[in-house]
């Protein structure tokens, strides 16, 4: 490995040059690290003595994260060490345990993959990962505020490949967010590695039960209905729940239910309806980038409060998603082609959608005025409750609900504001009983 005597990023033998500062870069034995008096790991080797940690990359609430230098395969890694008050947690050591285990299980095409479960010498507990070089969704969502079509189709399309095993073991993520979804770049368009499975729900035979029924676990923006009430018998289509807000996001800049607070941002989900997306980017007049009405039916059906009624996997979301921007084939197609073909087959296709759509109003408009020679209305209205009180609140709002919500490899901030664990308790709940009842009407 070469490492960069500047940031002490670590890079392969065939690298030259660093990109964040381009410093030239010299093989990791000849370049010395800065050592960190307020964290002693830093420059010191860990777990008898087989890894040599470079830097810090993360503070998390659980833990923090370093880029280290395996020397006996020789290959960069991201440790994730358990802060010692977590470590000294049952149930939290529990999950980290288990984050592991079920991470051996799974593939690793579009899941990070973890290498190693340590305890280390200063009576903690670290996991191995490979480490990723890219960023996070959140972050290019923050930065370009809308992300463009095919690349939401790639997304959703390798996260519909990572998740095909996990949910065929019964296993639900329960805390899909743009913040655990990171993008590794390549020459096709990003590489998707779904992160942090510390929070999984194991519906399988005989799986140990981690989490208290009536515990909310999660982050509030993409939390299902029934993920926000705790109920038991929550399963894979809350992680669907979960990427079709995700998706609402990334192609309208909103997220779909919003709230200043978390009880508020739940009690939107349970009892709000979200605004279009088409009606949300042609309100904005966003030029170029308006999204077809043929999606408005595909995630109102994948934001269905009724896990009954839901879209029922993340492959079939993704092909609808496809379908409504005109593409053929299906998620396993576009997740192997190019971004480039993606967006070139969308441009392709936008005048038949748009035709259709022109033709689907027509079609509404001469069914109005039916409607009205009967004495109904021929106005065309949306229920009081989408969007909420202010119709396209949410991301660009005079507060930034996510300004504190920072994470990084699935690690969020310590002391963050929204924490990776929401826990409500009995208070909440009380809130949430009143409109609860409204879930499945």
């Amino acid at each position: 490995m070469k490492a960069c005597s500047q940031c002490q990023r670590l890079f392969p033998l065939e690298a030259r040059f660093c990109p964040i500062d381009g410093t030239g870069l010299r093989p990791s034995a000849d370049v010395p690290i800065d050592g960190d008096p307020e964290d002693l790991r830093v420059g010191a080797h860990m777990c008898g003595d087989r890894y040599e940690i470079r830097r810090k990359v993360a503070d998390g609430g659980m833990g923090r994260v370093y880029q280290a230098l395996d020397r006996h395969e020789q290959r960069s890694v991201a440790i994730k060490v358990l802060h010692p008050e977590v470590a000294m947690d049952d149930i939290a050591l529990e999950r980290f345990k288990r984050e592991f285990e079920l991470s051996a299980r799974l593939p690793h095409d579009h899941i990070v993959e973890v290498l190693a479960f340590e305890e280390t010498e200063d009576e903690s507990f670290a996991m191995v990962m490979e480490y990723l070089e890219g960023e996070e969704l959140r972050s290019l969502m923050q930065r370009e505020k809308l992300v463009r079509p095919e690349r939401v189709i790639r997304i959703l399309s390798q996260l519909a490949i990572g998740l095909r095993e996990p949910h065929a073991l019964k296993v639900v993520h329960r805390d899909i967010k743009p913040d655990n979804i990171f993008l590794c770049g390549t020459e096709d368009g990003p590489l998707v590695k779904l992160l942090d499975f510390g929070s999984v729900r194991d519906n399988s035979l005989g799986a140990k039960k981690l989490t208290v029924i009536g515990t909310t676990i999660g982050s509030p923006f993409y939390m299902s209905p029934e993920q926000a009430q705790g109920l038991e018998d929550l399963d894979h289509r809350a992680d669907v729940w979960s990427i079709a807000a995700i998706a609402y996001e990334a192609l309208t800049g909103k997220v779909p239910f919003y709230g200043v607070t978390g009880p508020q941002i739940l009690l939107a989900i349970l009892g709000k309806e979200p605004v279009p997306p088409s009606v949300v980017t042609n309100a904005e007049g966003f030029a170029g980038v308006k999204v077809p009405e043929a999606v408005d039916d595909v995630i109102a059906d994948a934001l269905s409060k009724n896990p009954a009624i839901r879209v029922g996997s993340v492959a079939e979301l993704a092909d609808r998603l496809g379908h409504a921007y005109g593409l053929v084939g299906d998620h396993s197609t576009w997740a192997a082609i190019s971004e480039t073909a993606v967006g070139n087959a969308v441009t392709a296709a936008a005048p038949k959608v748009a035709a259709a759509a022109h033709s689907s109003r027509s079609l509404g408009t001469a069914a109005a005025r039916g409607d009205a020679f009967a004495g109904a209305s021929s106005s065309r209205t949306l229920p009081s409750t989408r969007g909420g009180d202010a119709p396209f609140s949410g991301r660009g709002s005079s507060r930034d609900p996510f300004a504190d919500d920072d994470y990084v490899m699935g690690l969020p901030d310590r002391g963050s504001s929204m924490t990776k664990y929401v826990v409500l308790g009995g208070v909440a709940l009380l809130v949430l009983a009143g409109v609860a009842v409204m879930v499945f009407r």
